[in-house]
């Protein structure tokens, strides 16, 4: 997950669709250069990016989810998998001082370009305190994968259920509060506080706010997903459903020997149950 410091949300806020692309990718070109040195991948790796402007309280927060393989394709076509046993991609502190300098560097050339004025020493109070690249451990299987993609894609700012009472000309909801272990808290707004808040969180229209990167870039996905599976000997195979719909099934490599594909014995079809009204 990759933040910006508060000191740029007014930057962000007044010129959001320019800030939010300089985040995408500045994002992408960290992550990009440590895959490519020899040291940490040296393969071409890709990522799955989704803008969240929030934290729990509506409070204006940009940042990141990054969704990144454990490897990349080489330059002779092959598969490389993630070193240090799959602990960690990428050392985070030293991402986090990449990603602050490239951003700032990125700020200060549209600052430039702009003919902004900033306020005495904005740069220097960038660097004042750490910056850091959050990195969760890998997910262990491919469901857990769509489970992540489902909660933060089309995810908004609040959603009904953490409403808790609108009376008074107030509106009180809850949230975690991570500076105390995520422990859950109330929070109670005036109405039009509570709509400043949440008109921060819409986007320009047309803005994409989740983006595919490398071996996952739209152009070229098609053909860079078939030398993977190529390479790790991953089949497909494409069943046509009654709906004359298709449907796509990964085989996956068979734990025990490392070399064969697992068999698909029986394919169960889960019976659909309809409505008296349909």
């Amino acid at each position: 997950m990759f933040t910006v410091d508060h000191e740029l949300n007014s930057l962000f806020l007044k010129y959001q669709t320019d800030m939010y692309n300089l985040l995408f990718t500045t994002a992408w070109s960290v992550i990009k250069t440590f895959s490519e040195d020899e040291k940490h991948l040296g393969a071409k790796t890709a990522m799955i990016s989704i803008l969240h402007t929030w934290g729990q309280n509506l409070s204006y927060h940009p940042h990141l989810h990054c969704i990144v393989p454990a490897g990349g394709i080489t330059k002779d076509g092959k598969w490389e998998n993630s070193r240090n046993n799959g602990d960690f991609l990428f050392p985070v502190k030293a991402m986090s001082n990449v990603f602050r300098a490239r951003l700032v560097e990125g700020v200060k050339t549209f600052v430039k370009s702009k003919n902004i004025s900033l306020e005495g020493g904005f740069y220097n109070r960038l660097f004042e305190k750490p910056w850091v690249v959050y990195a969760k451990e890998p997910f262990d299987k491919v469901n857990s994968v769509l489970e992540y993609l489902g909660r933060y894609t089309h995810k908004i700012a609040i959603s009904n259920h953490r409403l808790i009472d609108i009376s008074n000309n107030e509106i009180t909801f809850s949230a975690k509060n991570y500076r105390k272990n995520g422990d859950k808290e109330q929070v109670k707004l005036s109405a039009d506080e509570f709509l400043r808040r949440y008109c921060l969180h819409i986007l320009a229209s047309g803005f994409r706010k989740i983006r595919h990167y490398g071996f996952l870039a739209s152009r070229t996905k098609k053909e860079n997903l078939a030398a993977i599976r190529k390479d790790l000997k991953v089949i497909i195979i494409i069943e046509k459903t009654k709906s004359n719909t298709e449907k796509e099934y990964t085989l996956p490599v068979c734990p025990a020997c490392k070399k064969a594909t697992m068999e698909v014995v029986e394919t169960i079809v889960k019976e659909r149950k309809y409505n008296q009204l349909e």
